[in-house]
């Protein structure tokens, strides 16, 4: 048995907030009978309905990381036309981009049809950090003090970012950024205000989970011990 707002959000079809909501609003039901927050239910065998529509029922869980190539939008379709990594990912069953890369940026990209586990991943708190390497041009000896601030994005400042040098070419540096939430282009919007411009973004870690060796537009299946080691800290 299953507390049933976290039923609803496991089939992806609302977070657990939303779902609470949903059944808070008299919108659920369960076996034709309306649910109240904190009831719970047998997935496989109960029927569960929002608005008289039946949830669709449980499927295989499915968890995958791409390497999303620069130029693709993380959409599954776009109505101007433009490369989704929908294209990308092939692997017979309906996922979901968990968070989002700009059309412009690339690196590790995790899919998945477990709603649950995709929520528990974005929470605006932050549990999991994300690495990337990110080289830019116009640096100095002061650009890494400036990207280590906790500046102040939509109105309230970054968790603390770390922050560490790798190398220098051609008048360009690279540096590898940690952070911690995901405000919209936040790493873009930081390197701005150390007045630097981008010129490669890669997210090349998630967690405990890297990028690794996997090719630029290629998806390979979580192993069992990632996904449970992803799940125990988004916790």
């Amino acid at each position: 048995m299953e507390r049933i707002q976290k039923i609803i959000a496991a089939r992806g079809i609302a977070s657990r907030r939303a779902a609470e909501k949903l059944i808070e609003d008299g919108r659920v039901t369960c076996n034709g009978r309306t649910v109240h927050l904190g009831d719970q239910a047998d997935e496989v065998k109960d029927k569960i309905a929002i608005d008289g529509q039946i949830l669709p029922s449980v499927e295989e869980k499915v968890y995958l990381m791409l390497y999303k190539p620069r130029g693709y939008v993380t959409t599954m379709s776009d109505e101007r036309g433009r490369k989704t990594v929908a294209d990308l990912v092939d692997c017979g069953c309906r996922v979901y981009p968990v968070g989002r890369l700009d059309a412009a940026s690339e690196g590790l990209l995790l899919f998945t049809n477990d709603g649950e586990f995709a929520n528990r991943l974005m929470h605006p708190k932050g549990r999991i950090g994300k690495r990337y390497e990110v080289t830019v041009r116009g640096a100095n000896a002061e650009t890494q003090t400036l990207l280590e601030r906790q500046i102040e994005l939509d109105g309230r400042k970054i968790q603390k970012p770390i922050v560490r040098f790798l190398r220098e070419s051609g008048g360009k540096m690279t540096f590898e950024i940690t952070i911690f939430e995901g405000r919209n282009r936040q790493i873009r919007r930081m390197c701005e205000a150390a007045n630097v411009d981008v010129l490669r973004l890669c997210r090349v870690q998630e967690g405990s989970l890297q990028l690794g060796k996997l090719s630029v537009g290629k998806w390979r299946y979580l192993t069992k011990e990632e996904v449970q080691a992803l799940k125990q800290e988004a916790m």
